[in-house]
């Protein structure tokens, strides 16, 4: 399939292209220079992961993920919230990366977790692979629980091997898990032989010239139709819309911050997403950016007049008050429990109420027993 820009389809979407660079333009130069910047960079990723799900056709409240990534679960967490967290855990890997990592060979082998980049102190991997020495009482080796042993170990050293992939700490020039071999997968459950993600992914980085050779809206919204069309992922198809933004980010469109794509893609009836006409789904990924950073304009404007607001109730106070670090772990969260405050400022939860009431934040759940604020 071709993803060129003919010159046709270039003036349907010119207009489109206008507006979204603008509104962009706009956004980047507000959160670069608010006050507030950092914790609308924070709170975006809360909200795009939600979007991301949203997108897909599940529902995942805000308030479970914000619990969840602070492991304080009002209840057993669902297989979509699990999801909705591994989205935010991929955008803050991002983020916290070179602008144009993640569109690398190394940065797309750690977010899908089919290798590593070396970083973090090595580790001896054939420690535990090895078997467990027998102890000083001279144990039997070839005992009746041996075999089953050797089993555990081996998991073990799986294990450790996948868990560094996703963490990053793969030591330097050690190769990658391989995965199941046909014979040890006979049912199909792991992987699916005609369906070759490495093919697919090469095939989506080859479309990476053609869009870094158009301006970075439009070049961003190729990868992104690119992507739902090539399909690279199969259980991280969530992955194209914060390539997206890391996309717009390496290009230097919008580098205050990582662009919540999904939070303005979820804003677009899902006709026009997924309609037949290629021309209709690109104009709808250019007012998913548009409206996406319109969100984002408003959002800062709450984020600053909260501010304000709080600033007036512990301004002429001490200068080791805890209540101005309190007012910016309250922007950086869609919403705040007690414990939330108690474990962020490290005080008791009867000084995290103290220190909220005297903030004056609005209460969003209105229960006696469990109790939380936040901006909205």
């Amino acid at each position: 399939m071709r993803y060129d820009i003919d010159g046709a389809m270039l003036q349907t979407l010119l207009p489109s292209v206008t507006a979204a660079e603008d509104a962009l333009a706009r956004l980047d130069e507000r959160v670069l220079r608010s006050v507030v910047g950092e914790g609308f960079a924070e709170r975006s990723h809360f909200f795009d992961a939600a979007g991301a799900l949203w997108v897909a056709g599940e529902l995942v409240h805000v308030e479970d993920l914000v619990l969840h990534d602070a492991h304080m679960d009002s209840r057993a967490p669902t297989h979509e919230l699990t999801i909705s967290h591994s989205v935010l855990r991929a955008r803050r890997r991002i983020w916290t990366g070179e602008p144009g990592w993640a569109l690398g060979v190394a940065g797309l082998a750690t977010l899908t977790a089919t290798g590593g980049e070396g970083e973090g102190k090595a580790q001896d991997a054939k420690s535990l692979a090895a078997p467990v020495e027998a102890d000083e009482e001279g144990e039997d080796e070839g005992g009746p629980l041996a075999a089953e042993m050797a089993e555990i170990d081996a998991l073990l050293a799986r294990s450790h091997k996948l868990l560094d992939i996703h963490t990053g700490k793969t030591p330097a020039g050690e190769t990658a898990v391989a995965p199941a071999r046909p014979n040890e997968d006979p049912l199909g459950l792991l992987g699916d032989d005609e369906w070759d993600e490495e093919q697919r992914l090469a095939e989506w980085r080859s479309v990476l010239p053609l869009a870094d050779s158009l301006p970075p809206v439009l070049g961003a919204v190729i990868l992104f139709e690119a992507w739902e069309r090539i399909e690279p992922l199969r259980r991280q198809h969530w992955l194209g819309g914060l390539l997206v933004a890391s996309q717009l980010r390496a290009r230097g469109k919008v580098a205050s911050h990582l662009f919540s794509f999904y939070g303005g893609l979820k804003l677009v009836r899902h006709e026009r997403r997924r309609a037949r006409d290629r021309a209709t789904r690109l104009l709808a990924f250019l007012e998913a950016m548009h409206l996406g950073a319109a969100a984002g304009l408003k959002e800062i404007d709450r984020l600053s007049l909260a501010r304000t607001q709080m600033e007036l109730r512990f301004r002429g106070r001490r200068s080791n008050s805890s209540l101005p670090e309190l007012a910016d772990f309250i922007l950086s969260r869609p919403m705040v429990s007690a414990a939330m405050i108690a474990r962020h400022l490290r005080i008791t939860p009867r000084g995290a109420l103290n220190l909220v009431n005297e903030i004056g934040i609005r209460e969003i759940t209105g229960r006696g027993r469990y109790r939380a604020w936040g901006i909205i």
